[in-house]
């Protein structure tokens, strides 16, 4: 499609737009009167409306019923978790038994670590991207040192090639290759939260089962924003947030998915709970665990259902719309955003440096050359709400489910007011 720098343009996109209706289905923060430009979706997504609704029928049933909701509220608590996992697998690529609902992302990571790194003298080394989430940095130190190892001899991190902004996959296979029967676990971000790159997930996987490797991912900037087949691509495990692209609120509840042919190992190594034994037997206060035949084995404790409220009202709208419409719109409104990017970039004479490749969701990280923090204050003073990341780049992450073309539009007019502002004021 021909592109055009123009309000009646994105306006028209806007119309034709299948998904624009959902955009009246979130609350939108205003400043001076007027609903912001939100492109931090990579950070928090917007409340749902409908999660109020889902929220009051917890506390009225509460109020009601107290202990009894457990098993007599309109959505029984005890089982609350399940009514997630068969919406969620369609997001993640999973069968539902493979997915499940608990704790937060860090939390998570460390429960399945426990099953799956499990070094041995010959082979205990973890390969990662370089420069990974910090969260992730720390919970991979952790575990190396809780096994007895130095995080210097045991993570390997995968560097870039000088002078470029993005990891190649032919690098990445080669260092798996390289590394070879010493590789215990790869443990990568499936969307790099920085530069926004979405690895190849399917490739990366195969070769590390190529070399006995155990493969994980940590999925917070990938899921809702991409398509994958966590099933399919054969990954053993992996974990994410959801007040990201999946709108469940700030902090809130992670998922996990442990892929179906660990279900039934009844000698993995886990760290158990209550809530993951046999919900058949759970009431019978047996003394010995015995798991549930599906990702929920790891819950060590009762849902949180507070928490998982909102983000079952969140993937009532993922059912109804799908992954593949939401792509579809992520890939022309970033493609939009881009050229938007390009043109008021030529019209004021500046450069703005595109980080992110390709092989990507919906964000994009941007150096601004010549520019700096005061450009981001001023869009921030003007309604436009964006993430600045050391030393000089803005990540704009425009959510499908929310965004607007004429968004893209106002945004790059006021870019180019704050540059030209700025060299006039010069």
């Amino acid at each position: 499609m021909l592109f055009h720098n123009s309000l009646d343009f994105a306006q028209k996109l806007d119309a034709e737009d299948p998904l624009g209706a959902y955009r009246d289905e979130f609350h939108f923060p205003k400043m001076h009167g007027k609903e912001v430009i939100y492109f931090t979706g990579n950070s928090l997504g917007l409340q749902p409306k409908r999660t109020q609704r889902y929220i009051d029928e917890i506390m009225t049933d509460w109020r009601e019923l107290a202990v009894e909701g457990h098993f007599h509220a309109s959505k029984p608590w005890w089982d609350y978790h399940e009514r997630l996992a068969e919406p969620l697998a369609k997001v993640v690529g999973a069968i539902p038994k493979e997915v499940c609902v608990m704790n937060t992302l860090t939390v998570n990571l460390h429960f399945l670590m426990a099953s799956f790194f499990t070094p041995t003298p010959d082979r205990f080394i973890i390969l990662c991207e370089e420069k990974a989430f910090p969260s992730d940095q720390y919970m991979l130190q952790s575990q190396v040192r809780w096994h007895g190892l130095e995080p210097e001899e045991a993570i390997v991190t995968l560097k870039k090639r000088d002078g470029e902004h993005f990891w190649r996959t032919e690098d990445v296979l080669s260092k798996i290759e390289e590394i070879g029967d010493g590789l215990a676990l790869i443990f990568m971000g499936g969307v790099n939260y920085y530069n926004g790159q979405f690895f190849d997930m399917k490739a990366i996987t195969q070769a590390g089962k190529s070399v006995g490797a155990k493969v994980g991912w940590d999925l917070a900037h990938a899921v809702g924003n991409v398509a994958m087949e966590l099933h399919n691509w054969e990954i053993d495990f992996a974990a994410w947030c959801s007040y990201k692209y999946m709108n469940s609120g700030p902090g809130n509840a992670s998922g996990i998915f442990v892929h179906e042919k660990h279900l039934e190992n009844k000698a993995i190594p886990r760290l158990e709970g209550w809530w993951g034994t046999k919900k058949e037997t759970r009431f019978l206060m047996k003394p010995q665990f015995e798991p549930m035949p599906s990702a929920d084995a790891w819950q060590v404790s009762n849902p949180p259902v507070l928490s998982l409220a909102p983000y079952l009202a969140s993937l009532e709208m993922f059912d109804e719309v799908g992954m593949y419409a939401l792509i579809e719109k992520r890939n022309r409104l970033t493609t939009y955003l881009e050229f938007i990017l390009k043109e008021i970039g030529r019209e004021v004479n500046g450069e703005f440096e595109i980080i992110t490749p390709l092989e990507r969701g919906c964000q994009l990280s941007v150096f601004l050359h010549g520019e700096g923090r005061p450009l981001f204050d001023f869009l921030m003073k003007n309604g436009v709400i964006v993430d600045w990341r050391e030393p000089n780049v803005i990540r704009l992450a425009p959510a499908p489910f929310y965004c607007s073309y004429s968004d893209m539009y106002q945004f790059g007019q006021l870019l180019k007011r704050g540059i030209l502002s700025k060299t006039a004021n010069g």
